[in-house]
């Protein structure tokens, strides 16, 4: 849990949450994505990064991302992705970050101060194991009872992280993910790979705990609205999907209970990609 000092003061009666996922900067990427980013501090108040933030997750390609978010004028918060571990640096990926001033999640939790109100975001990277009825199981062979067990501990530790913003009283509370907690924001991928794209566990821990919206990436031919069970909303800002360099959403200030439905959402319209954007 990391909580950060209070040094922002316009007011405002909603938090304003930028995210986007899959950004994918190469070493060739520096610049790339860094004018829209500097939009950020006139029309939000944290920017979320839903993980797959490198090509191959090397320390070279997290340095041109930390250059990208460095000094943004509002806190940024992210998550790693698949992509973020490929190259088995994934602790000096989120050391590179954090220098950066990034709060790199992973099982757990940061509460930002917005207006005067607590605003906590839960953070793990989560895992594949597919969804409700169609989901693999930790049973036989130590290889899958392994496989799952990466997702119920992962699940697992998104529940504990999400608790810890409730004992902080936090007004506005946002699981931030890599892989998708559910298989509404997955329509358009092929069915036979959903298994690979998220897991109803971390479903579970979202309903289980309360959120007032849940942000992942992962899934590039997916959909960006969904729900769980629960009620809580859920938005995949994979880059492929949202199609702009962030997807703006508000969440209001006003005390309302927390995982209630409130969250709206439309892309932001003033950041469209760069033209040089080629590789989605």
């Amino acid at each position: 849990m990391t909580l950060v000092e209070p040094d922002r003061t316009a007011p405002h009666s909603a938090v304003r949450v930028a995210a986007v996922g899959d950004i994918h900067l190469g070493e060739g990427c520096a610049g790339l994505l860094r004018p829209a980013f500097e939009t950020l501090p006139d029309c939000a108040d944290l920017l979320l990064l839903a993980g797959d933030l490198t090509r191959h997750g090397s320390v070279a390609e997290a340095e041109v991302v930390a250059g990208e978010v460095a000094s943004l004028g509002v806190p940024v918060v992210a998550v790693l992705g698949n992509h973020d571990h490929h190259a088995d640096e994934p602790d000096d990926v989120a050391r590179v970050l954090r220098d950066a001033g990034v709060h790199v999640l992973e099982g757990d939790s940061v509460v930002l101060p917005v207006d005067g109100h607590k605003v906590g975001v839960a953070g793990v990277k989560g895992f594949c194991g597919g969804f409700v009825g169609r989901s693999a199981g930790e049973f036989g062979e130590p290889e899958m009872k392994a496989f799952v067990r990466t997702t119920r501990h992962s699940a697992e530790r998104l529940a504990g992280a999400l608790a810890e913003l409730t004992e902080h009283g936090c007004a506005v509370r946002i699981a931030l993910t890599h892989f998708s907690p559910v298989p509404d924001t997955l329509a358009g991928e092929p069915p036979e790979i959903y298994p690979f794209l998220g897991s109803y566990l971390l479903a579970e821990a979202i309903d289980a705990h309360g959120a007032d919206l849940a942000v992942h990436g992962h899934a590039h031919l997916g959909t960006e609205h969904g729900m769980t069970a629960g009620g809580v909303r859920v938005r995949n800002v994979a880059q492929p999907v949202i199609d702009h360099a962030f997807a703006l959403y508000r969440l209001p200030l006003d005390g309302h209970r927390p995982g209630a439905s409130t969250a709206s959402a439309t892309p932001s319209d003033s950041v469209p990609l760069p033209d040089r954007y080629a590789h989605h």
